[in-house]
């Protein structure tokens, strides 16, 4: 195993696919010859010419309604949508088209798609380039949703997501591109969707979340250590399948739950977290659950460090639930 990137292992993750299985392809703007605008996709037009890498127009629906009609015919294209705040004119394409066609037609058509975007905020991106909407695709039958937060789970997910009969939307945590590494393995190395991770085991408190609220969590996890409190992190991986009995597990062992999420609160995934468990965890609950998430307002530039939750704010409500029971 070698020690990368999360981009550089997302690009490692393309190249495997695309050595596997000719029918991968890939369509997005700048893709090819800049290689992307993160540089996910830098070499790949060498190694796979033209035909594979396609670079397309500036033209969100136009990409996304390309692969529906390519996957229809049994080619499996992964879409690139250069941040996730670009991919509103492609809804229509994704939410009524893409996520229905296995099941208006029974099973035969299981519409092979895969549509990575770059989400979330912590690159003075601006309200533009910040957004992490991930609770309107979690809302569509249909779809899958996938968000890694190291090298190695960037790599895996991204080629379950590939052989997956499903499409799926691959949230990149754009934030965290270069400043984690990890060791990934080399080949075929795929991780299962519906399993979370145990980042850190701990006794007190749940914390969970996904992406690139990660690393703060479990920074925060180990500020409380110091602090008597035994913060246990998961890592959810993939939004839909939810790993429902690893979280309700967590919080059936340490009776207290916070979750931590950079979308707006206010219907973001966290409130489904929530709900899943005052119904499947409700008596082994000791404090109320409590919500760690950005504000429902645009995505500010000046105070991006404001709105993003980060390890202090983490660690506060950790404290309150504790202090609570």
């Amino acid at each position: 195993m070698t020690e990368i990137t999360l981009v550089q292992a997302v690009n490692r993750g393309l190249a495997e696919a695309m050595r596997q299985d000719p029918d991968v392809l890939l369509l997005g703007e700048d893709i090819g010859v800049n290689g992307g605008v993160f540089r996910a996709t830098e070499g790949l037009l060498k190694e796979f010419g033209a035909e594979r890498v396609i670079d397309t127009p500036l033209s969100e629906t136009g990409i996304v309604g390309t692969a529906i009609g390519m996957a229809l015919y049994g080619l499996k294209p992964i879409v690139e949508i250069q941040f996730l705040d670009f991919i509103y004119p492609a809804f229509d394409q994704i939410v009524s088209e893409l996520s229905k066609f296995r099941y208006r037609s029974g099973g035969q058509y299981p519409c092979h798609v895969v549509v990575r975007a770059p989400y979330g905020g912590g690159v003075k991106g601006g309200l533009y380039h910040s957004q992490s909407t991930e609770a309107y695709f979690a809302h569509t039958a249909g779809l899958k949703v996938a968000i890694p937060s190291t090298p190695a789970d960037a790599k895996g997910l991204l080629l379950t997501a590939v052989h997956d009969e499903d499409p799926v939307i691959f949230l990149e945590p754009k934030r965290i591109y270069r400043s984690v590494t990890g060791e990934v393995p080399e080949g075929d190395h795929r991780v299962p969707f519906g399993v979370a991770r145990l980042v850190r085991e701990g006794s007190d408190v749940s914390l969970f979340a996904y992406g690139a609220m990660v690393p703060p969590a479990v920074e925060a996890a180990e500020t409380l250590e110091n602090e008597g409190i035994s913060a246990e992190v998961i890592d959810l991986r993939t939004l839909v399948p939810l790993d429902e009995a690893a979280v309700v597990a967590s919080v059936e062992k340490t009776g207290r739950a916070v979750i931590v999420h950079e979308a707006a609160r206010t219907c973001g995934f966290g409130a489904e977290l929530a709900a899943v468990l005052a119904e499947k965890a409700f008596y082994s609950l000791r404090a109320p659950i409590a919500r760690v998430t950005g504000y429902d307002t645009p995505f500010p530039y000046a105070l991006e460090q404001v709105y993003l939750p980060g390890a202090e704010r983490i660690a506060h409500a950790v404290r309150a639930v504790v202090r609570a029971a």
